[in-house]
């Protein structure tokens, strides 16, 4: 089961590992994380960034540092994706007209006014 997820995370690194080298940028590790089926806010992103050991300068992250970290959440089942029941019930509160679809204006009031 283990080298199953680490060979899956090593792929999903690989596609962000430009220069081939095994290392990648530190902003694309959200990416990478979420491109897992995790899905972080960008504070348990940092958290994760935080215990990987970022390289200075130019903030590189190395596949060593990245595989042990992302292994353990993928064992823990961290950062699940939320149920889509859930999701459906929050649409059908803002979809106050039970039209099937929430317009643009509407969801900008919804997340800048209510």
């Amino acid at each position: 089961l283990v080298a199953e997820i680490e060979k899956k995370i090593t792929e999903a690194f690989d596609v962000f590992d430009r220069e081939s080298n095994k290392t990648v940028d530190v902003r694309e590790i959200g990416c990478i994380v979420r491109s897992l089926g995790c899905f972080p806010n960008e504070a348990e992103v940092q958290e994760l960034i935080e215990k990987m050991e970022v390289e200075e300068p130019g903030g590189f992250v190395h596949l060593e540092k990245f595989l042990p970290v992302m292994t353990k959440v993928l064992l823990d089942r961290r950062f699940r994706p939320i149920r889509e029941d859930v999701i459906l019930h929050a649409f059908q509160a803002l979809d106050e007209n039970k039209c099937g679809y929430i317009t643009k204006e509407d969801l900008v009031k919804h997340l800048t006014e209510e």
